[in-house]
């Protein structure tokens, strides 16, 4: 049923199939680039989108923080809840965070984990310190213990920020 020329011609159709596509591969490389590896396309589809040198407007803080979304803030903290809690005393993996803006830096009643370099950036938490440790934690604090990567939103951080104080109250 199953012979030696049964599977020679399996095995070489499977090989002259895998000639084809090389081939074929090699044959669009040679025709859709000019100038080899790293050269000028040959062919250049215009997609009418202009190229914009403007300059990125950055939002100050205060300012989107004056009109910060607590709710928004809520689903924001969703990734925090896995470390932090909200509730006074509750320490997780990380510190509790009730009352956290204006408590001093590196103090958490009954949490003895901090790597020390928070200290050593600020004094007080405040919504501004805050916004800048949520942004990069690593780079805000070098030595942090803090595994976070942060958040790149200003709004983001803005609307968790007015979360925690709301929560904190």
């Amino acid at each position: 049923m199953f012979d030696t020329m049964t599977f020679t011609k399996i095995a070489a159709s499977l090989c002259g199939a895998l000639l084809v596509l090389l081939l074929g591969k090699w044959a669009a490389d040679e025709l859709y680039h000019a100038g080899g590896h790293g050269g000028e396309q040959s062919y250049v589809i215009d997609t009418g989108a202009e190229v914009s040198d403007e300059e990125v407007v950055e939002v100050a803080f205060a300012d989107v923080f004056a009109v910060a979304d607590a709710d928004a803030g809520a689903r924001v903290f969703r990734q925090c809840s896995a470390c932090h809690k909200l509730e006074a005393g509750a320490n997780g993996v990380g510190p509790y965070l009730h009352g956290v803006v204006g408590r001093d830096v590196g103090v958490a009643e009954g949490y003895a984990a901090y790597s020390g370099a928070l200290t050593e950036v600020a004094d007080v938490w405040t919504p501004e310190n805050l916004n800048g440790f949520l942004e990069n934690p690593r780079s805000y604090a070098p030595g942090t213990s803090m595994a976070y990567n942060g958040h790149r939103d200003v709004e983001d951080r803005a609307n968790l920020n007015a979360y925690i104080q709301r929560a904190s109250q």
